[in-house]
Parts: structure tokens; C-alpha cells; sequence
């Protein structure tokens, strides 16, 4: 088994909980490298806690020394729900960061993020603050008020199907406002911080940089995130977008044709840090 170290990190007033996986020695190893995993919000999160708890393992055993965290008030990190929004977790993004360079020195970091994690790691890179030499962004959200219209039909299939009664109440709300911002989604608080922030999220809010490069992770039928990057490498960013399907569906409980750790996802992103 994998030897991993439980770690809280960052600043005094921002402490994070994180995971780190130390690099095991291996002749195949990518060598001088080093993974920062991160994780996509809310229950999403939840439902990819064993996913990229298996990565870390595997890519340790594969000589890439890995850390993943919580971002503050989500996890296992000290802060509130309440508290949660994109700047923050930027910072705490940064954070995580100097922490693995600290504990993996010399090596170069490649972040892997899904989801809204994948959309903080685009906007941490930004700032410039912190220089990854790869960014892996798989199905990154890119449309704000896209992503809590999925969030709220979640949350109201969710409900649907756990009461005996269902609550109509949500459906009715989701009916007659369907772009409103939800205060809650799948048992998770979106601050008004949050909530704003995603409103205001758009591909053209989410400009990548030259400073490293990017591989975006996209299904084949998601056309938007496909134009997100193909406005990206006629800016002559050095960004490359693959389709890639799987069988991970991010905000439920596993059915039969959904993997709590899909074999093929694994595959993919040990195999993005190689390309």
C-alpha cells in the first residue's frame, strides 16, 4: 500500500487539510514531477473523494510525488460552507502548491483539476503567483449560471427521488426561475460570494496564459468548452483539447453504468502527465 501523510498547511488564519503521497522509487518514474489534485465542489467532490484518493496512490507508485487537499470550508479543512468562493480557494490553491514544492523539491508541478477545481486552477495560474508547468483540466466548468442550472435539476432529481412525497416546491422554483442561483445544491451551501462569482463566469472570463501548458479533458459533445479552447489556441496559447467520455457520472450515487473509480479515467490523466 501506498504510504501517505495527513497534513494541515497554509496560512495561520487559512489552515487547509491536504493528503500527501510521497513518491515511491520507480525506474519509469516521470522524473522531476510532481501532481497537485484539484477537487471539483460540493457533492461532486464528494463523489470523486475515492477517484482522486486511487490517483494519488497510483501516481506515488509511480514515482510522482502527489498531494491532494480540501479547499477551505469544504473536506476536511477548518472554515464554513458559508465561506466558500472562488478567490479564496485561488489562494488556497497557491498555498497547496508552495506546500508540495516544499515537500517535493526541485520538481516540476503538473495540476490536475476537474470541475470547478479545474476552473480555480485556470484562475489561479492567472495570477501568476504560482507557476505550474502543466495545467489538466478536465470538463472545467466554464459557464457559471450553465453549471448551477445543473446543480438545482440535481438537487430537485435528488429530492424527487428520496421522499415518498416529493417536494414540489423545488420543482415549481426551478420551473419558474431556472436561472436563479441556488442557496443550496445536493446538501451544499453557495455563499452569496459564490454565488455571484458563478453568475459572472464565463469563457470569456477564463483567459489561459502562455506560462504553461494546458490539456482541457472535454466530452465529445460538449461544443462550448471545445470553442472555450479553440479561442484559446487562436490566441496561440499552447493549449491542446481531447474528448474523452467516461463512466463517472459527478453529482450521483453509483448505477450500473457509473464507476465510483473508472478504470479509463485513471488511465487518462496518469497518461496527460506523458503527453
Amino acid at each position: 500500500m501506498s504510504r501517505m501523510t495527513p497534513i494541515m498547511f497554509g496560512p495561520a488564519s487559512r489552515q487547509l487539510f491536504g493528503v500527501f503521497h510521497p513518491a515511491e522509487a520507480n525506474e519509469g518514474a516521470a522524473e522531476g514531477t510532481a501532481v497537485l489534485l484539484c477537487p471539483p465542489f460540493g457533492q461532486e467532490g464528494l463523489r470523486t473523494h475515492r477517484f482522486f484518493k486511487v490517483l494519488a496512490e497510483r501516481l506515488s507508485r509511480s514515482g510522482i510525488a502527489t498531494l491532494r487537499f480540501d479547499f477551505y470550508g469544504s473536506g476536511d479543512s477548518p472554515g464554513e460552507e458559508a465561506e466558500g468562493e472562488l478567490d479564496g480557494w485561488r489562494r488556497d490553491l497557491c498555498s497547496a502548491h508552495e506546500e508540495l514544492r516544499r515537500r517535493a523539491p526541485g520538481t516540476s508541478i503538473v495540476w490536475i483539476g476537474a470541475r470547478l477545481g479545474a476552473t480555480v486552477a485556470v484562475l489561479a495560474a492567472r495570477g501568476g503567483r504560482c507557476d505550474p508547468v502543466r495545467l489538466v483540466l478536465w470538463e472545467p466548468v466554464i459557464d457559471g449560471r450553465g453549471y448551477a442550472r445543473l446543480l438545482r435539476e440535481q438537487h430537485v432529481a435528488a429530492i424527487d427521488t428520496t421522499f415518498c412525497i416529493p417536494d414540489l416546491a423545488w420543482r415549481r422554483s426551478l420551473l419558474q426561475e431556472p436561472e436563479a442561483m441556488p442557496a443550496e445544491a445536493l446538501g451544499t451551501v453557495l455563499s452569496p460570494a459564490l454565488r455571484a462569482q458563478l453568475a459572472a463566469l464565463v469563457p470569456e472570463s477564463l483567459p489561459l496564459t502562455a506560462l504553461h501548458d494546458t490539456l482541457v479533458l472535454a466530452e465529445p459533445d460538449d461544443e462550448r468548452t471545445a470553442q472555450w479552447a479553440a479561442d484559446q489556441q487562436s490566441r496561440h496559447m499552447p493549449v491542446r483539447l481531447a474528448y474523452f467520455s467516461h463512466q463517472l457520472d459527478w453529482t450521483s450515487d453509483p448505477y450500473p453504468n457509473s464507476a465510483m473509480v473508472p478504470a479509463d479515467a485513471l488511465n487518462r490523466l496518469q497518461g496527460a502527465l506523458h503527453e
